[in-house]
């Protein structure tokens, strides 16, 4: 049965949007439990998972069947999405987890700058909430003393911030792409950006100096659980249920993935939040919602 076929998933599709989300979730948990660096843990990420995309289009008996232009705005996509993963694999290591992404999810504002200055879309009221909301999550999470953060943690959000910047440009250049395809679904195009994605930060691991050798074997699972389980499967079931969800629960799934992070790097690694801590968190998810609603 293929991607396109008219006979899909028997399960719920918000089951599947949801157990997806918590598979993406997981995905700064997998960086910070292995021991290789972070440009090699993102490296295999897309590797393994764009490998898994492959085998899945194979096995479907899918052909690319893509156009020149469309695989330039891929091109476009993977140099974005590079830079995404890079910067945020290291702010997962300065401010953890759960901020890191919560701060990846961000994108939602600067989405809305990019619809204002290159669509000239007006933002709507809610929107325009959003952000001094955003802002003041913001400022609960991490304090409203910027000075007494070490240089560390500042450098960590400003990483975070980064990330949304540049998963702004991969969102864009994947829904231009999108746009030319006349597939219902985006496998073949993640595929290629995965897969192109990982020559790009397989080029930065040389230019570093490290060592794509995975030192443990616990490292290699790990490894596989985020490119498999986070990257591949969990993306796939997203996109698979997108299409027959509601914008309240596709916007309640993209909230889970920072709150659950959240809840991972609590159960994992012992974090503890202050009741400003999380009132901030609640604030700054509150506002995400808000910003990503059309």
């Amino acid at each position: 049965m293929t991607e396109d076929s008219p006979e899909e998933h028997s399960v719920r599709p918000h089951l599947l949007l949801f157990v997806g989300a918590t598979l993406i979730s997981l995905s700064p948990i997998w960086v910070r439990l292995v021991t290789v660096p972070p440009t090699v843990s993102a490296f295999y990420r897309v590797l393994i998972g764009g490998i898994a995309l492959v085998i899945f289009l194979m096995v479907t008996r899918q052909r690319l069947d893509l156009s020149r232009r469309i695989l330039v705005m891929l091109l476009v996509a993977a140099l974005f999405f590079s830079l995404d993963l890079w910067f945020w694999h290291r702010s997962i290591a300065y401010v953890g987890p759960g901020l890191a992404t919560l701060l990846a999810n961000f994108q939602v504002f600067f989405m809305m700058l990019a619809g204002i200055l290159l669509l000239a879309q007006a933002p709507r009221a809610r929107q325009l909430v959003a952000v001094p909301l955003a802002i003041m999550g913001l400022a609960l999470l991490v304090g409203f003393e910027w000075q007494t953060l070490t240089a560390n943690y500042r450098f960590g959000i400003g990483l975070g911030l980064l990330t949304a910047m540049a998963y702004t440009g991969y969102l864009l250049s994947l829904r231009t792409a999108r746009s030319l395809s006349s597939h219902r679904m985006p496998t073949r195009e993640v595929a290629i950006v995965s897969l192109t994605t990982a020559l790009l930060l397989g080029i930065s691991v040389g230019m570093e100096g490290a060592s794509l050798l995975i030192p443990t074997p616990a490292d290699v699972g790990w490894l596989f659980a985020y490119g498999i389980l986070s990257h591949c499967i969990g993306w796939l079931l997203i996109a698979a249920s997108l299409p027959k969800v509601t914008a309240t629960e596709a916007g309640l799934a993209l909230l889970l993935q920072p709150a659950l992070s959240y809840l991972w790097e609590v159960l994992w690694f012992g974090r503890v939040l202050t009741v400003m801590e999380a009132t901030g968190a609640v604030i700054a998810l509150a506002a995400i919602y808000l910003g990503s609603r059309n």
